[in-house]
């Protein structure tokens, strides 16, 4: 901390300033200028506010070296952490695709949509049970149901689940059932909703908000990993400017700037970013380029039937060809694609086989696979088997909707 005093500054004005650094257990010393004093705090500041020395007497400013985030700071941990969720890294060399629709809308279409993705290169399962809308009037999710057809989904394909947790009222709900707990743009500064999942020590993906600076993104992100949960993985999903041509502005200099203040993993969301879907691909070109650590894209089979987002919504030929091309960009920077089958322990999914993605116990994980590649989807005939919490709790009955239920 850096305590520049007025230049009519009083000899007692800059004692009392030096008192009030000792009592916070900084060690002053004081530069003697021309025209003023500067006092300098060595020592760790974090009991010690600067606003609350601007207060004194005969100071100026105060001018904070250290961050005002510790815990997700480079200063703390230098080195990249690697944040594991359901058996994929975000934060390594290897670049994972989440991708999967806005919303859950029914147990066929997530089904149709989870096997693509295992097959094509995705890496974990995005889709929304509660969904937090504009509109009162537009589709809020299927709650509940959505959480259970996103757990059926995991037991087919292996694939973890990512989806969003609105309130901390439903975070012990959500938790159950997730890999990865999802804080949404609207909920990036709910301060306890942060403090709830930080509780859990599930993996939490936290979208900066489109009004957030880089600062009160990663101030947000202190919030979980003081309350001891170090698994952040760190969203910029677009913000609001003046630009009326897409929905927001994806910020690439914030991931630039993020990955150099913090340790923690930054992936993308190119298509919250943009809102159309024709500039999701180059944007997620971009967004590997300046260093991303993962992208979360929207992919629905018939984007213009999509109960939310279809605007921005890949389908199955655009996301492989986005597969396609990030490879590329990947591959030129000298890092690759995460692909489950790829890594230690899962030779058996490159056979089409389920092994549960490195979860035991859970039902299902190791049906044979169909011989298209397509991991386990149930044979017709085949009794249905429990659909239950990610891990522990009780399984709700084992019902099976019918195709196009829950919408």
């Amino acid at each position: 901390m850096i305590v520049i005093m007025h230049p009519h500054a009083t000899p007692d004005d800059v004692e009392q300033v030096k008192e009030r650094l000792r009592q916070a257990g900084l060690r002053p010393y004081v530069a003697q200028g021309d025209e003023r004093v500067v006092i300098h705090g060595h020592g760790n500041p974090r009991a010690l506010d600067g606003q609350q020395v601007e207060t004194l007497r005969g100071v100026e400013r105060v001018v904070t070296v250290s961050r005002p985030y510790k815990l997700a700071s480079r200063e703390f941990r230098p080195e990249p952490t690697v944040v594991a969720a359901g058996g994929v890294p975000f934060g390594g060399d290897a670049i994972p695709i989440i991708a999967g629709p806005c919303s859950v809308e029914s147990e066929a279409g997530l089904l149709e949509i989870a096997g693509f993705l295992r097959r094509a290169g995705g890496a974990a399962l995005r889709g929304g049970a509660f969904k937090p809308r504009t509109s009162p009037y537009s589709f809020q999710g299927l709650g509940q149901e959505g959480l259970r057809l996103l757990a059926l989904a995991r037991q087919v394909t292996g694939l973890p689940v990512v989806t969003e947790v609105m309130a901390p009222e439903q975070v012990e709900q959500v938790a159950a059932y997730a890999d990865v707990l999802q804080i949404g743009a609207r909920n990036m500064q709910n301060f306890p909703l942060l403090q709830a999942v930080g509780r859990t020590r599930k993996p939490v993906l936290l979208k900066r908000g489109f009004m957030a600076t880089v600062e009160e993104w990663l101030l947000a992100a202190e919030y979980i990993l003081a309350e001891g949960n170090p698994h952040v993985i760190l969203c910029e999903r677009g913000i609001r400017t003046f630009e009326t041509s897409t929905r927001n502005t994806l910020d690439l200099n914030a991931v630039a700037v993020a990955k150099s203040l913090t340790h923690l993993p930054v992936i993308v969301d190119p298509s919250h970013g943009t809102g159309h879907r024709e500039y999701v691909i180059p944007l997620a070109r971009a967004a590997v380029a300046v260093g991303a650590d993962g992208l979360i894209v929207e992919v629905h089979p018939r984007p213009d039937q999509a109960l939310s987002d279809g605007n921005q919504s890949l389908d199955f030929a655009q996301f492989q060809q986005l597969v396609e091309e990030v490879e590329a960009v990947a591959r030129a920077l000298g890092r690759r694609l995460f692909r489950h089958g790829d890594e230690p322990g899962r030779q058996a999914a490159r056979d089409g086989t389920v092994t549960g993605a490195g979860r035991e116990g859970r039902a299902g994980a190791g049906r044979e696979g169909r011989g298209d590649g397509q991991p386990g989807l149930p044979r017709p005939g085949e009794p249905d088997v429990p659909v239950g919490p990610a891990a522990g709790g009780a399984a709700p009955s084992p019902r099976r909707a019918a195709a196009g239920g829950g919408n």
